[in-house]
């Protein structure tokens, strides 16, 4: 029997929310020890956030360079693939986790490399590369963060097609000549941005009524009709019933209702995610392999007090910025509880309670033009019960916006509730527009009074001078 070592705290999964819990743990004085499969760093790192957007980074920066008199004629040229791929392998460390390594060293945390499986109340077992086997104690917390895997349906031909899943899209060397892409979400939106950049020529294919479907209408039409007019071809309302690949590296085939078919020179499965739950030892605790892991507001797991998930893994928000986020209020809840305080902060906005995950969720898509958003859509203030009005302006009439680009297409979205006078939500889709969300991210959480934003006043000539403009149209 292997004797168990123990630790105050110990992190099943080492992406950007396991990561954070270590450093607030450590932070706290707590000793605590980091389980880690793959690289440490997490899918973030390595085959989602950092790399896409070291890909996109160049393709929207020429794209804006070419609105702009006087630059214009000087990016006409094509990318230059190969520092396109270096700058983005830079970037994800070449696939090496040296520098997070570093920084676990750095804070005096403990690295168990293998696969983590929860062995009872308070235990992990890891099994590491070379067969070896440690049992981890935890005497206060331990912390699930195992993320999500990309879900590639059970379409006939699937497996021998080969697809590609966001991995394979952030990390491939080779710019293929055709690309089919299924899906509608972020991941098939940045993907078709990047790849059509890169010279390929993409085909979306999208189930739903238009791209970004959680997202205001608009900012999935205007990110629509930009792919098209680069070349891109983009079909709602198609779903994919077969796939057949000709051969080890062959064209791929996509057979869609109807019979139609479609080839492609590679396939992007950008259809879902699904938890890192099946095999983690759930069942020794009670919880169903492969579900997602429910949690309350401070990311412990229900009628577990010792439990807790943070980042994809719990389902609340499967964003990056969200899991850090989560991962810092059960850190402070973990350490608070160490520490024997007798009562935590979990109200509404407390320091214990993750209550930005429902009321005011902020994301940036880096499409060309980005898209960002934060708090409730119209459609979903209006199904929460809301007395709402959403107020509407276009982007490309604020001053600070024609100085930014010749021709900017763009457009603004406030939503009011009327009984409160405050904001709800906030949307902005134009060259430039994640920078913008920030500010309304503050005034979503901040609960900042529409008579109080009037004196907020942006800076002349910004993109920002939006905020007054939609002021003066809600006041009228």
């Amino acid at each position: 029997m292997t004797e168990a070592v123990e630790y105050d705290v110990v992190v099943l999964g080492g992406g950007p929310a396991g990561e954070n819990i270590v450093d607030r743990t450590r932070a706290a004085g707590l000793s605590t020890a980091l389980v880690e499969s793959e690289l440490v760093g997490g899918e973030c790192s390595y085959w989602a956030c950092v790399p896409s957007k070291a890909l996109l980074r160049p393709a929207l920066a020429r794209s804006e360079a070419r609105r702009v008199p006087g630059l214009a004629g000087a990016v006409q040229g094509p990318l230059d693939t190969e520092a396109v791929f270096a700058h983005r392998d830079y970037w994800t460390g070449d696939w090496k986790d040296d520098g997070q390594l570093d920084w676990l060293d750095s804070v005096g945390a403990h690295l168990y490399r293998g696969h983590g499986r929860l062995y009872g109340v308070r235990k992990v077992a890891v099994t590491s590369p070379e067969g070896e086997h440690h049992i981890l104690a935890a005497r206060h917390a331990v912390v699930v963060a195992t993320g999500t895997r990309a879900v590639v349906p059970d379409l006939p031909g699937i497996a021998g097609a080969r697809p590609w899943t966001s991995r394979e899209a952030t990390s491939s060397r080779r710019v293929p000549g055709r690309l089919l892409i299924v899906g509608g979400s972020v991941v098939a939106a940045e993907m078709a941005t990047a790849w059509q950049a890169l010279g390929s020529r993409v085909t979306v294919l999208v189930r739903g009524s238009g791209l970004l479907p959680r997202m205001e209408p608009f900012a999935g039409e205007l990110v629509s009709e930009a792919l098209t007019e680069a070349g891109a071809v983009v079909r709602t309302g198609v779903a994919v019933e077969a796939v057949v690949r000709d051969g080890p590296a062959g064209p791929v085939t996509v057979v869609l209702e109807g019979g139609e078919t479609l080839e492609g020179d590679e396939l992007l499965m950008a259809t879902g995610r699904a938890p890192r739950t099946e095999d983690i030892g759930l069942e020794t605790v009670g919880l169903t392999p492969g579900d997602w892991i429910g949690v309350d507001e401070g990311c412990r797991v229900p009628g577990h007090d010792w439990l807790y998930a943070v980042g994809d893994v719990n389902h609340r928000a499967l964003l990056t910025h969200q899991g850090k986020y989560q991962a810092r209020i059960a850190g402070a809840a973990i350490a608070a509880r160490a520490a024997g305080s007798p009562a935590l902060d979990e109200g509404r906005w407390g320091a214990h309670a993750a209550t930005a995950d429902t009321e005011a969720l902020p994301q940036a898509v880096f499409t060309d033009p980005e898209a960002a958003a934060v708090g409730l859509t119209l459609a979903e203030a209006e199904r929460a019960g809301h007395r709402v009005r959403a107020v509407d302006y276009d982007l490309g009439k604020v001053s600070g916006a024609g100085l930014y680009a010749d021709g900017y297409r763009g457009r603004a979205r406030i939503v009011v509730d009327l009984d409160r006078e405050v904001l709800l939500g906030a949307t902005f889709v134009g060259p430039g527009a994640a920078e913008l969300v920030h500010a309304a991210t503050v005034a979503v959480v901040g609960e900042v009074p529409i008579g109080r934003l009037w004196h907020a006043v942006p800076s002349f000539p910004t993109i920002s001078e939006v905020w007054l403009r939609l002021l003066e149209a809600y006041r009228g």
